[in-house]
């Protein structure tokens, strides 16, 4: 693994945005390997399991029970003395019953050998694992993973039975993307239920919804001439933008309805509606941006990692859909209301 590791570091070390790469270190040590010979062991009538027990009471030791000495309680160890395993030559000689009660030196059932082990060895979910390690810097995490994932494909060729997962900060940002993917389909599908059990009708709440692609127009231009990275904060910014971009919408729509309910025409209703409704939501659009504005351009500042993306988001989409929304819905509700007539 960590020979596999070092192959992964030398394809990668080039990507570009990649900093501080690093292996797991792995310092080797001397060790003793105890390897059984089964055919010996079968046999002798020794099976496996008791092989590996001997070996580990002998070795290690095994508490066995509790000693009580002056109200203090000590573990009962029961193994190998110190002299029957100081050499190598003293534990081959240990001895161990055979399944008829003899008695046979343990180098005659297992190859006792000196040899050099990793001084650590890490386990996630019962496995092994080396960990290669790289911070990100001057681009988006997920382009260079991305990058990577290429590299390592191209060339790298893994053992049967090995495999690499991606983890750390990546992983978690992939997590937190599917979850805001789904909520931001939840609250589209909210939305519209709730204008539906406003207006009563599907195709005006069609209409009215309209406004999340002239949002999302905005908001992807202010990411694309920024930082152009779609990140978890900008996600969230997109989600606060449905319920602003469809609250104009609502006002259009609300009062439309209302005028022509009075008697005036279509076409007045719409020309008088958007004309009264243009200042509360010019007001409502320029109050917020107000507010946005400090935090979009101090991006680079402590602290504001998390809202300057959103703000820049907001901001970009309120300025689209502020204006589209003036000219396309009024569009699509007249000729949506002349086709029925």
């Amino acid at each position: 693994m960590f020979t596999i590791g070092n192959q992964i570091k030398e394809a990668v070390e080039d990507v570009e945005g990649i900093a501080d790469l690093n292996v797991e270190q792995q310092v080797e040590r001397p060790e003793l390997k105890i390897t059984p010979n089964r055919e010996m062991l079968q046999r002798q009538g020794i099976s496996l399991p008791e092989f590996n027990e001997f070996v580990a009471v002998n070795m290690a030791g095994e508490a066995v029970s509790l000693v009580n000495d002056g109200g203090k309680s000590f573990n009962l160890i029961v193994r190998a003395n110190e002299k029957s395993r100081r050499t190598i030559d003293d534990i081959r000689s240990l001895i161990i019953d055979t399944e008829d009660g003899r008695k046979v030196p343990l180098t005659d059932v297992a190859t006792v050998e000196s040899s050099m082990g990793p001084n650590t060895i890490n386990r996630e979910n019962v496995s092994r694992k080396i960990v290669i390690s790289a911070n990100c810097s001057g681009r988006d995490l997920g382009s260079v993973v991305e990058d990577i994932r290429e590299r390592i494909d191209k060339n790298i060729e893994l053992p049967d039975g090995y495999h690499i997962e991606y983890g750390g900060q990546f992983e978690s940002e992939q997590a937190a993307s599917r979850i805001l993917l789904f909520t931001s389909l939840v609250s589209i599908l909210v939305i519209f239920l709730l204008l539906n059990a406003q207006f009563r009708n599907t195709r005006e709440s069609g209409v009215i919804l309209l406004n999340l692609p002239l949002a999302l127009i905005g908001g992807v231009f202010a990411l694309a001439v920024t930082s152009g990275e779609l990140s978890i904060p900008a996600i969230i910014g997109f989600i606060s933008l449905f319920g602003i971009a469809t609250r104009n919408g609502m006002l259009l729509i609300t009062q439309y309805n209302h005028l022509r309910s009075t008697g005036l025409g279509l076409r007045e209703s719409i020309m008088r509606g958007s004309l009264e409704r243009m200042n509360p939501i010019l007001m409502t659009a320029l109050t917020s941006a107000l507010a946005l504005i400090p935090l979009a351009l101090r991006g680079g500042l402590p602290g504001n990692e998390i809202q300057s993306p959103m703000a820049k988001v907001i901001l970009g989409g309120l300025l689209t859909s502020t204006f589209l929304n003036a000219f396309i819905i009024p569009i699509v509700y007249e000729w949506m209301h002349r086709k029925d007539k």
